[in-house]
């Protein structure tokens, strides 16, 4: 009974529980729990050795990773038959699937537990959800994963994205560039490796301190920064030869007005590059990220983009991940000439 009971004390919180979910359904390391449920990383692991030291998660290390799962001891046959790889490391060991001190109630605790999440509508479950899938995007574009097969992953020297967003860089002719809600500054940094002068603008001091501090490290010193609202730039008119909106359009308090700015700034002829999101229902974004807005229709976004006066609007899909709530867009547009 004393147990049983420590067992049920255990599962009596509900950061615990949202692990034990996340646990049930991937395999993770310390680092991608945390960006999920939102603590302190000592908290996370806190959590997860409670949850090991009771035999309800296992820990494998593998690719120079410690990798938690829910025990696959504790799973009835059907969950035993079904999955056949544990982590990123490949099949799992005999020893790993036995698992070790799992308490005699714990398989018919999970299926018990297993309802509840199967049926569990909460927001703070689906924040979870959606954190997870673009844990598993990134995770697959990283440069370990990258290239790799389901069955067997492998390392690809070389193979990297940004060095991919480099190259292409030696294509575009040097011009001024605006990076509108700039954030941290990575953006901005990659543009101004090629361009001629960057200004990047943002409305949070903090933001753009993080981002001087960035460039500085990497001696990059053809930036302008400067604090001021999408919908009110600091910038004057005709002053850029190309403006960027990367997953700052769904922050503006007014997308079309933000838009129109954009346009003011261009020289005729100038392009416009959005990326942002498509309409989603992810609330929380709302309080977790500080998002005004749930995405935009791919044909809302092309109208308010032509109202703005840009044309050869064009629209595609950027990145779309199965099962993942978020699908980001790539649109462009071209300041009219003179007459």
């Amino acid at each position: 009974m004393r147990a049983s009971a420590g067992l049920f004390r255990l599962l009596g919180d509900e950061v615990r529980l949202r692990v034990l979910r996340l646990l049930a359904a991937e395999a993770l390391n310390v680092t991608e729990l945390t960006g999920i449920v939102g603590i302190a990383q000592s908290g996370v692991s806190r959590h997860l050795g409670l949850l090991r030291d009771a035999g309800l998660v296992s820990e494998e290390r593998s690719g120079g990773y410690t990798w938690f799962r829910l025990n696959p001891a504790i799973r009835d046959s059907r969950d035993e038959r079904e999955r056949t790889e544990w982590g990123a490391g490949g099949p799992a060991s005999e020893r790993a699937r036995r698992g070790a001190g799992v308490p005699a109630a714990s398989e018919a605790l999970w299926v018990m537990l297993r309802a509840q999440f199967e049926q569990a509508s909460d927001p703070v479950l689906r924040a979870d959800d959606a954190k997870l899938q673009e844990v598993l995007r990134l995770r697959k574009e990283s440069f370990a994963e990258h290239g790799a097969s389901e069955d067997a992953r492998q390392l690809v020297p070389g193979r990297s994205w940004p060095a991919w967003a480099r190259a292409i860089s030696y294509l575009l002719p040097a011009v001024e560039v605006a990076d509108l809600g700039c954030g941290d500054g990575y953006l901005t940094i990659e543009a101004a490796r090629w361009a001629k002068r960057v200004t990047a603008i943002d409305r949070s001091p903090d933001m753009l301190a993080r981002a001087k501090a960035l460039a500085k490290r990497r001696n990059v010193a053809n930036i302008a920064w400067k604090r001021g609202e999408l919908e009110e730039l600091p910038l004057a008119d005709a002053s850029v030869d190309v403006a960027v909106l990367s997953q700052a359009l769904h922050h503006a308090s007014d997308p079309a007005k933000a838009l129109a700015e954009a346009e003011r700034v261009l020289r005729p002829g100038g392009k416009l590059l959005v990326l942002d999101l498509r309409q989603h229902d992810q609330a929380w974004v709302r309080e977790t990220l500080g998002d005004r807005w749930l995405g935009f229709k791919d044909v809302e976004l092309k109208k308010m983009m032509a109202a703005a006066g840009f044309s050869r609007v064009q629209l595609r899909v950027g990145a779309r991940k199965t099962g993942d709530p978020f699908t980001v867009l790539v649109a462009g547009g071209t300041k009219k000439e003179k007459r």
